[in-house]
This record gives C-alpha cells, sequence and structure tokens, in this order.
C-alpha cells in the first residue's frame, strides 16, 4: 500500500485531502457453478482511529463516486456491475466507526473453458459411440477406440482439477465431466456385454449344428428321418448375409424331411424352419440411447447452470 497525501484549500477555507492508495485485495469466492459462475467481491474502507464522533465517511455521489477506466479488463471476468453502501461497525471497546463498502459483481468468462474442456469432453464422447457402427467382430478396432476415449477423458479430469483450488464440494465442470466420462465408460461396457452375449449365441449355434442329423442314408420305413443337402449346411450358420434395416442377422436354416410310408404312403412331406437370430440389438438400441441420453443431460445441464 502506497500513501501519496495531497491537501489543497478552497476559497470557503475548506481542507481538501487526497489519498491514492494501491490495494491488493482478496476475494471469497464459490465454485460450486465453476466456470459457469458469478462472483461478487466486496472491499471495505474504513477508518482506524477514529469513530464517527470524530471522522463521518459517506459516497457523496453514490454509485457516481466510482469511475474506472474502460480499457482496464480481467482476463477471467467481466465487471457486471458495482455499487457502494455505507454502514456502520461497533467495536466494544472503542464504538461506532464509520465504513464504505464497494460490491463488485464479476461473471467469469466462459469461452476458454469451453475450448480446453467442454467442447473436447463432448467429441471424446461422441467418438465413443463410433464403436455402435462397427462390427461386432472387428476387436482390434472397438477395444483401442474405447481405451482411447475412456484415457483421454481421464486426462481431461486431472487437467482440470489440477488447475483448480482444493475445495471439498462438486463444482459444475466436475458433474460435465464426470458424466461424460461415464458415457465414454458405458459404451465400452456396452462392447463387452454385446461381445459375451455373441460368444454364448455362437455356442448355441454350434451346438445345434451337432444336433442336425447327417446324410448318410439311414431312413426305413416307418421311422422319422431328417437330412439336408449341401446347400442348407453351407447356409446354416452363414456369417455373411446381408443387412436388414441397417442389422446384420445370422440365419440357421433346418430343413427336416418326415417320412412316413405306412400312413401316407408317400415319401415327400417337408417342414421347414427359419429361425432369425438377431446379434445386433443392443448395438441397434445403443446408437439412439446413448447420444438422446447425452443430449438430454446437455438439456438439462446448460438450463441449470446458465
Amino acid at each position: 500500500m502506497g500513501l501519496l497525501p495531497s491537501m489543497s484549500m478552497s476559497d470557503d477555507r475548506l481542507f481538501a485531502v487526497s489519498l491514492r492508495v494501491t490495494v491488493t485485495a482478496m476475494c471469497s469466492m464459490d465454485l460450486s457453478r465453476f466456470p459457469l459462475d458469478t462472483q461478487t467481491c466486496s472491499l471495505e474502507i474504513e477508518s482506524y482511529a477514529y469513530t464517527d464522533d470524530d471522522l463521518m465517511l459517506y459516497w457523496k455521489e453514490g454509485n457516481r463516486s466510482l469511475n474506472t477506466d474502460e480499457r482496464i479488463s480481467l482476463s477471467q471476468f467481466l465487471i457486471q456491475e458495482f455499487h457502494t453502501t455505507t454502514k456502520l461497525a461497533f467495536y466494544s471497546s472503542t464504538g461506532w466507526y464509520n465504513r464504505l463498502y464497494i460490491n463488485f459483481t464479476l461473471r467469469r468468462h466462459i469461452f476458454f473453458f469451453l475450448l480446453q474442456t467442454y467442447f473436447p469432453a463432448t467429441l471424446m464422447v461422441m467418438l465413443s459411440w463410433v464403436s455402435f457402427w462397427i462390427d461386432r467382430r472387428a476387436v482390434p478396432a472397438r477395444v483401442p477406440l474405447g481405451i482411447t476415449t475412456v484415457l483421454t477423458m481421464s486426462t481431461i479430469i486431472t487437467g482440470v482439477n489440477a488447475s483448480m483450488p482444493r475445495v471439498s464440494y462438486i463444482k459444475a465442470v466436475d458433474i460435465y465431466l464426470w458424466v461424460s466420462f461415464v458415457f465414454v465408460f458405458l459404451s465400452v461396457i456396452e462392447y463387452a456385454a454385446v461381445n459375451y452375449l455373441s460368444t454364448l449365441q455362437e455356442r448355441k449355434e454350434r451346438k445345434l449344428r451337432e444336433k442336425l442329423p447327417c446324410t448318410c442314408g439311414m431312413a426305413h420305413p416307418g421311422l422319422m428321418s431328417a437330412s439336408y443337402s449341401e446347400v442348407d449346411v453351407n447356409t446354416t450358420g452363414n456369417y455373411g448375409m446381408p443387412e436388414e434395416n441397417g442389422v446384420r442377422r445370422e440365419r440357421i436354416l433346418a430343413e427336416l424331411v418326415m417320412e412316413n410310408d405306412q400312413v401316407t404312403g408317400h415319401v415327400g412331406s417337408r417342414a421347414y424352419s427359419d429361425v432369425w437370430i438377431d446379434t445386433h440389438a443392443i448395438d441397434k438400441y445403443s446408437r439412439v440411447i446413448f447420444p438422446g441420453s447425452y443430449i438430454l443431460f446437455n438439456i438439462i445441464y446448460w438450463t441449470i447452470y446458465s
């Protein structure tokens, strides 16, 4: 603090004392809405030695008593407004003192945090959705994609917390980052579920193929026999079936041939059964549920904190 006193006397014999004071002040901030927060900081001016009986302090023109240079700006905050008040402070040992208040309303600039935090986190979540359109058997493509997005989200969260003061409550940016992290993590869990269920399905198909009888000419009159041609064998469990409505399906074609000469007197009573198994149901629903849920979360988040 530097004191540069200046004294002058007017024509009516009134003395005017001018002091220039440079102050470095602290402001206690509530970071629960960071970085979408608005802070109110106050500066108090009070006499140390003179009570209100000896010295009267007041703002002569109210808020117009303060003038700010428009060229002065803060890197993180925008000064929205300021107002002045005057109050009395009481000390039991000495008495009443005049106290001047200057209250500043500061709003934090959000553009920096949009570029450094919100946009990268949103892009990582959207990148994790790409795996829903990748074939479920492309393990080298889907697994590294999920791991990369999870690690990137962890790096973003660590970088934000490293530059923040240690507070014991949850900040607005923490909510956004951790919800985004959960979406990315769930996309990895989604593929694990798809892969696991697909493995179980392939085992069931393999057992079903093993139960199909072979064409070894073991048909006898009066008994039921089953056979399938080479074309049916190639079709059974075929993974190259075309896609319908964007969903790959696997087809198992089982042809049962019933022969009963004693009852019908002729051969050729056939029954066909086509079994269609949808192995991409989870991926299909995830393409809608994940983006829809994240968009809904963003709407709620920005409505509350904006």
